[in-house]
């Protein structure tokens, strides 16, 4: 075989010969990997924890109302499309 056989094998021409896949690691060492990402994975939640600024006790309270304010609004709009699309369908179909 030529060194294009795998090139026309898989149909594609003119491209690259397919290389070979690295083996996989040994069990032991892919287990020490595994414990080293989890350990690496905490650290790093730790750190980001460690960032996370607290809001004081009146941004809460004004967060909080800006929240429930825009929640009644959204349930006000919700409710007047609710009723539109009712009476429009009892005028469309009867009643």
């Amino acid at each position: 075989m030529s060194e294009s056989a795998p090139a026309a094998a898989s149909g594609a021409e003119g491209s690259a010969p397919r290389t070979e896949r690295p083996k996989p690691a040994s069990t032991e060492t892919a287990r020490r990997g595994f414990v080293a990402r989890v350990a690496l994975f905490f650290r790093q939640v730790v750190a980001e924890l460690k960032k996370v600024v607290r809001p004081t006790r009146s941004e809460l309270v004004t967060y909080t109302g800006v929240v429930l304010a825009f929640v009644a609004v959204v349930m006000a709009f919700v409710t007047l499309v609710d009723l539109g699309v009712g009476r429009l369908t009892f005028w469309v179909f009867g009643a």
